[in-house]
């Protein structure tokens, strides 16, 4: 066949979002934490042999959209004949050496060789449970750098034409609190982007190499000229919002829409913090190929070049593009700060589009200790589910995580229990007032943690909580994001950010996420609805009568 059939192009692309598929499985299979094989927090993909992300693979969307950028980062660097060779696997965490996100998240990246050249990388990212640094989990909102947030591993080889370097692996485990779940987690990983190489390899061998290297530039073009075909839809001009943060600082955006170029201009932010609230340039750049891909092409697969017209404009040493050793380990909140004003920004504009606002938050709540069973230190990292905005065409989603998150799962409680030095009291949905409307914006949910352990620590960090989400043409904002500290003694304490506070046997640390926002006069609210929600349980009646005017 020649390398121009249709037919022939379009069963490589399905092979290549097959293979990330199987790179995805493999991983879930041979994880060692929870935090990956239960709730997914992962994700795989494929780029071609310059970096261009070929195929959108599986897992959690900004963890996909990091990939390709790590795999530039790493072009770039190993530059030179024999830098590069077959069977070799490189790692890298640094955000600013290609890590895009936080320490945590170790990429695991592996070159594709066919006709003595490189045809493409596989690769995929996950959260790691402990990777070192101050506090056990390596998550703190005390961390001023880098340094004090785990170790950095800078775009470097692990495998060498199939050997591992034993020395790397070796300094990687000594880091940790907990070295021999990382190494697993690390294994998996390797084993993931390998059997991704073997099956690249056996697709270029079937149907050419160059037929295979077409097919991905191709296929390029084609993501091109469909977002093009669907940004030429979108309102035009230039449109600014500005916003309030919790923790006082006031977040800008401004977004001009053309024929051919969605700009995103951010350059006026605060600068830095020297807390651990800033991301990097890429972060925020997947951030905009989130809100992008959502408004022009949200079904179909991405790759490079569904996101060239993509224009970013960000400032150097603010907190949406921090300079180095800035401390960046709670930046998956400042990155969906970023989604939820460019959503916010543009949902007025595009009603039919965007629905209203949600809790917008991963809630990350790292629960750890000394298990009062095995004796061993054990750390959870658990992203929250929480409640979607309403939009034009009904009420919001409830208990979905958020929109940076994707697709994932929350921890079963039996697995917490087995695994973790915890009890699962309770998670049901939250009840509290908010999110009202002629549609109404989901419902979080509240989750109970029971301590079985002295000497235990909590860290979280939540957004939205002092100003919930946002509504729509006169719905009611929703609910605050919130963890709730109850003590033995019956004392409380409530926080959005905590870092190590003290636990003990019987605390209970609740869970609390907002509802969405609402959209639309909550007296235009059905009434067969209304009494629905009352059936269920969703709203007393005695409400219903206040908000919705029901009889």
């Amino acid at each position: 066949m020649q390398k121009t059939d249709p037919i022939t192009l379009e069963i490589i692309q399905n092979s290549l979002q097959a293979t990330a598929d199987e790179m995805f499985a493999v991983m879930k299979k041979t994880a060692m934490s929870s935090i990956i094989y239960e709730v997914l927090d992962m994700g795989t993909g494929i780029t071609d042999a310059k970096g261009q992300l070929a195929s959108s693979g599986a897992g959690i969307p900004a963890f996909i959209g990091v990939l390709d950028k790590a795999v530039k980062v790493l072009v770039k660097k190993f530059d030179k004949p024999g830098d590069i060779e077959p069977g070799d696997v490189f790692l890298t965490n640094d955000p600013y050496y290609g890590g895009v996100t936080h320490l945590n998240d170790i990429i695991v990246a592996m070159p594709v060789f066919a006709g003595g050249r490189i045809i493409a990388w596989t690769a995929n990212i996950a959260h790691n449970s402990d990777v070192g640094g101050m506090a056990p989990g390596s998550l703190t909102g005390e961390a001023t750098e880098i340094f004090q947030e785990g170790l950095r591993l800078p775009a470097i080889k692990v495998i060498s034409r199939g050997d591992t370097i034993r020395s790397v692996m070796d300094i990687i485990k000594v880091n940790s609190r907990m070295p021999d779940v990382l190494e697993g987690d690390v294994w998996a990983a390797i084993a993931s982007v390998r059997i991704g190489a073997r099956r690249l390899v056996d697709i270029a061998n079937k149907y050419g190499v160059e037929t295979f290297e077409h097919a991905m530039s191709s296929f390029m073009d084609f993501g091109e000229q469909v977002s093009l075909t669907e940004l030429a839809k979108l309102p035009k001009g230039t449109f600014e919002l500005s916003e309030e943060q919790d923790d006082g600082r006031i977040f800008n955006v401004k977004i001009t829409i053309f024929d051919t170029e969605f700009t995103v201009d951010l350059r006026d932010n605060p600068d830095q913090s020297t807390g651990p609230v800033n991301t990097s340039r890429d972060g925020v750049m997947v951030a905009a190929q989130m809100i992008f891909k959502s408004l022009t092409d949200p079904y179909s697969p991405a790759n490079e070049g569904s996101f060239r017209p993509i224009r970013l404009l960000t400032r150097e040493g603010s907190v949406f593009q921090a300079r180095e050793p800035a401390p960046i380990g709670f930046y998956y909140e400042i990155e969906l700060r970023v989604y939820d004003i460019m959503w916010r920004c543009l949902a007025q504009h595009m009603p039919e589009r965007l629905a209203s606002g949600n809790f917008a938050s991963v809630c990350g709540t790292f629960i750890g200790g000394i298990h009062p069973d095995t004796g061993r230190q054990y750390t959870i990292i658990e992203p929250q589910l929480g409640g979607w905005g309403a939009s034009e065409r009904g009420d919001g989603n409830s208990a979905i995580f958020s929109g940076f998150h994707g697709e994932t799962y929350n921890c079963p409680a039996e697995i917490n229990e087995a695994r973790n030095g915890l009890m699962v009291d309770r998670m049901e949905l939250n009840m509290e007032p908010g999110g009202e409307g002629k549609f109404t914006g989901g419902r979080g949910i509240v989750m109970d943690y029971r301590i079985r352990g002295d000497n235990g620590f909590l860290t979280a960090g939540y957004t939205r909580s002092k100003f919930p989400a946002w509504a729509l043409d006169g719905g009611r904002e929703g609910s605050p994001n919130y963890v709730r500290v109850i003590r033995k003694d019956g004392s409380s304490e409530r926080f959005s950010f905590v870092s190590g506070l003290t636990t003990h046997t019987d605390d209970v640390i609740r869970v609390v996420t907002g509802n969405g926002g609402g959209i639309g006069d909550p007296k235009e609210r059905d009434r067969a609805a209304v009494e629905e929600d009352i059936k269920n349980g969703l709203i007393t009646r005695e409400r219903a009568r206040e908000i919705y005017g029901v009889a």
